[in-house]
C-alpha cells in the first residue's frame, strides 16, 4: 500500500505531467508573465465552466474576498454577517477594511452558516452576509437569498472549499456555487479542489456593474494604463499558474467525483458507528464535492483518535479547532457562548481524514479499520 497522504498533489500531477510541463514551458517561451493570454483563456473557460458572467482572476482567495467587499463601496462600521466555524481569512478581510464582523453560528449537520442566528444579528447597520460553503457542502443558497432580499444586504459567497459544487433549489434548478450570490470568491491553494502550484484566487459575478468595478480593482484601479479611477490594489494571477489551472479545469469535475467516490466509500465503512457522525449529504450529492471528509466524534476521545491515526501513519487534520470568536485578534463583549452552542460543540468533535483523487479502497480500509480499532467495534461490512 502506498504512503497515505493527506493530500496527494504528486499523484495528481503524475497524471498530467506531460500536458502541465509543456503549458508552462510554452508559457515562459512567451515571456508574458503578468496578464498574458493564459489568463483570458482560463477566465473565459472558467466563466464557461460556472455559466457566469464575469470572472475575475486575482492573486489569491483571500484577497478575492477582500476584493468583492471593496467593490460593493461598504462604509467602515457597516456590519457583514458570517459563520464563526470557518478559516480566519473571511473574517480577517472583514476586519483589514474597518467593516465590522458579525459572527454567527452554524447548522450542526452541514457545518454551514444557521440562518436563524442570521436573522437575529441582523440590523440597521447590516450590509452584507457571507456565506462559506465549507468543506465542499453548499450553504443554504436559497434561503440565504430570502433573508437578503428581505432585509437588502449583499450576499458574498467564500467558495474557496466548493468549487464545483452545484445548489439545487426548491423547484429543481441548478447552479453552480459562486454564482448564486451577488459576488463569489474562491481560491486555489494547491490543496484545493481546482489548485494551482502556487497561490491564486479569483472572483465571480453576473453584475457587469460590479464586474467592470472590481476589475480595476485588482490592478491599482487602472482601466486605463496610468490613469487610476478608484482605489485598488496588486491582485493578479499570474500567466504560469493560469496556464496550469487551465489544464486542471479540464479534469475538475473528474476530480470532484473522485472525492465523492472516495467519500461514499468512506461512508460505507464508518456508517451507523455509534461514535461517528459522517458527513451530512443532500439529495445526489451534487451539492457536495468533498473538499475535506470530516466526521464528529462523539462520547469517545477525539484527541486519542486523532494520536492513533498519527501512530499509525495515517494523516489528519482539525478544522478548526478554535472558533473564530474566541481568537484573540477577533474576540468582542458582543459575543456571548450561548450564541455558539453548535460551534463550541463541534470544535471538539470534528476530525478530517486524508480526502483526494488519488485515495485508493486499500488506503481506505486501512484508515477506516484503524478508526474502528480505536474506538473499539469492528462493523461488518
Amino acid at each position: 500500500m502506498k504512503k497515505i497522504q493527506m493530500v496527494d498533489l504528486k499523484g495528481q500531477y503524475d497524471q498530467i505531467q506531460e500536458q502541465v510541463n509543456q503549458s508552462v514551458l510554452n508559457t515562459i517561451a512567451s515571456t508574458q508573465f503578468i496578464n498574458g493570454p493564459q489568463v483570458k483563456d482560463f477566465q473565459e473557460h472558467l466563466e464557461s465552466y460556472l455559466n457566469v458572467k464575469h470572472v475575475i482572476p486575482c492573486a489569491n482567495g483571500t484577497d478575492a474576498l477582500q476584493i468583492a467587499l471593496m467593490g460593493l463601496g461598504l462604509k467602515p462600521g457597516d456590519e457583514v454577517i458570517t459563520a464563526d466555524f470557518t478559516f480566519a481569512a473571511t473574517v480577517e478581510v472583514i476586519s483589514l477594511l474597518g467593516l465590522t464582523p458579525v459572527l454567527v453560528d452554524v447548522d450542526p449537520a452541514t457545518f454551514n452558516i444557521d440562518l436563524e442566528s442570521v436573522e437575529k444579528v441582523i440590523s440597521p447597520k447590516s450590509k452584507a452576509i457571507i456565506p462559506v460553503h465549507l468543506f465542499g457542502q453548499a450553504a443554504d443558497m436559497e434561503g440565504i437569498m430570502a433573508l437578503a432580499e428581505k432585509h437588502n444586504l449583499y450576499v458574498v459567497e467564500d467558495n474557496a472549499q466548493s468549487i464545483g459544487a452545484d445548489y439545487t433549489f426548491n423547484d429543481g434548478s441548478k447552479k453552480r456555487t459562486g454564482t448564486i450570490g451577488d459576488i463569489g470568491t474562491t481560491s486555489f491553494f494547491p490543496s484545493k479542489n481546482l489548485g494551482a502550484y502556487g497561490d491564486g484566487g479569483a472572483i465571480f459575478t453576473n453584475n457587469d456593474e460590479l464586474a467592470h468595478t472590481i476589475r480595476g480593482m485588482v490592478n491599482h484601479g487602472m482601466y486605463v494604463r496610468y490613469h487610476h479611477d478608484v482605489v485598488g490594489v496588486n491582485s493578479r494571477l499570474d500567466s504560469v499558474q493560469a496556464a496550469i489551472l487551465d489544464i486542471k479545469l479540464k479534469y475538475l469535475d473528474y476530480y470532484n467525483e473522485s472525492r465523492k467516490a472516495a467519500a461514499l466509500k468512506y461512508n460505507q465503512r464508518l456508517k451507523d458507528h455509534p461514535n461517528l457522525i459522517i458527513p451530512y449529504r443532500k439529495g445526489d450529492c451534487d451539492s457536495h464535492v468533498y473538499h475535506q471528509y470530516t466526521l464528529r466524534v462523539i462520547d469517545a476521545d477525539r484527541d486519542g483518535l486523532v494520536q492513533h491515526l498519527n501512530n499509525n501513519n495515517i494523516p489528519c487534520g482539525i478544522y478548526y479547532p478554535i472558533p473564530l470568536h474566541q481568537q484573540k485578534a477577533y474576540t468582542s463583549e458582543r459575543y456571548k457562548a450561548e450564541d455558539f452552542k453548535v460551534t463550541l460543540q463541534i470544535v471538539n468533535e470534528v476530525i478530517s481524514l486524508p480526502m483526494h483523487t488519488e485515495l485508493s479502497d486499500d488506503q481506505i480500509d486501512f484508515i477506516t479499520d484503524t478508526i474502528k480499532e480505536f474506538l473499539g467495534q469492528t462493523l461488518a461490512v
